[in-house]
């Protein structure tokens, strides 16, 4: 990350999701750099696509891109923009960046394969807690608890930037649309991998992963 240097590169967004990206990328995540576009392949959309700082620097790691991109992240030629294009990052799955689309678009994804018979297939948004002021995301919550989205998992990852926060936490907002949920410490990589992986046959499931402030 140290290499992507520049303005707007919203730092506080990129290291709040480093632990969570990095662990599912290296323990959960069934991807293969070398296939990218593998029909097989489970889905991970990142919907805080406003600061991909964390993105990029693991997918440099895992291999789907060159890690001298970094160096160029955010200048006119470079395809690592200040939010990551689908048609020119390996491995990205969608153009994202303004909030409350990743979970949607996660939804229609995991519907979309079990409409196809791949049942196996993970769905894996990841996304901010101040998305959760965007009324899209109640309805694609409310609508994956009601068909039982199985396959989903979405990934909050709270640094206490909401504007308006949740009455009993960001859990129960899943919890009462009949979603599994697990809340853990977002710095903690075997929590993270168990809450990742925690089973929860038949409802789709949440982790809120909690790191530290935004301003702290």
């Amino acid at each position: 990350m140290a290499q992507m240097t520049g303005d707007e590169k919203h730092g506080p967004a990129a290291t709040s999701t480093l632990d969570a990206l990095w662990v599912l990328y290296t323990r959960v995540l069934r991807v293969d750099p070398h296939a990218p576009e593998d029909p097989l392949r489970d889905r991970f959309l990142l919907s805080k696509g406003h600061g991909p700082m964390a993105y990029y620097a693991v997918l440099a790691a895992r291999g789907f891109i060159p890690e001298s991109w970094l160096g160029d992240f955010g200048s006119f030629d470079s395809p690592l923009g200040h939010h990551p294009d689908r048609l020119l990052v390996p491995g990205a799955e969608i153009g994202s960046g303004s909030l409350g689309h990743g979970l949607g678009l996660a939804v229609g994804t995991a519907l979309g394969l079990r409409a196809r018979g791949l049942n196996t297939q993970r769905v894996v948004t990841l996304l901010g807690d101040a998305e959760l002021d965007e009324g899209s995301n109640h309805e694609a919550i409310a609508y994956a608890g009601a068909v039982g989205l199985a396959s989903l998992t979405a990934v909050v990852v709270d640094n206490q930037s909401a504007t308006h926060g949740w009455s009993g936490g960001i859990a129960t907002r899943f919890e009462r649309e009949g979603w599994s949920t697990v809340t853990v410490d977002g710095r903690d990589h075997d929590a993270l991998e168990a809450a990742f992986t925690a089973p929860h046959p038949g409802r789709p499931h949440a982790v809120v992963a909690v790191v530290e402030p935004k301003y702290s």
